[in-house]
């Protein structure tokens, strides 16, 4: 069963300890989260979220999905770019 523990001395973060021992950030106003291996990991990846969310991140070309990620096209989705990077 996973638990979770509120931060609210670091700005409302939220603090899940998944099952698989991933632990997943939260931020409690915007209800953003991310995930990582440790709290601080976990935190690192929910900046970026917000990041990406205040629209302040890097669009990601189709392209760099796929020679950076491996992913293929049919990975990346049908349902188009997503709203913020349009």
């Amino acid at each position: 069963m996973a638990s979770t523990t509120r931060k609210n001395d670091d700005g409302g973060v939220e603090f899940v300890h998944e099952n698989d021992g991933q632990v997943t950030a939260r931020d409690i106003e915007t209800g953003v989260a991310s995930f990582g291996e440790t709290r601080a990991e976990a935190l690192r990846m929910l900046a970026d979220a917000l990041d990406a969310y205040y629209g302040e991140g890097e669009s990601v070309e189709t392209e760099t999905l796929a020679t950076e990620f491996g992913l293929d096209e049919d990975e990346v989705g049908s349902e188009g770019r997503p709203p913020w990077d349009a």
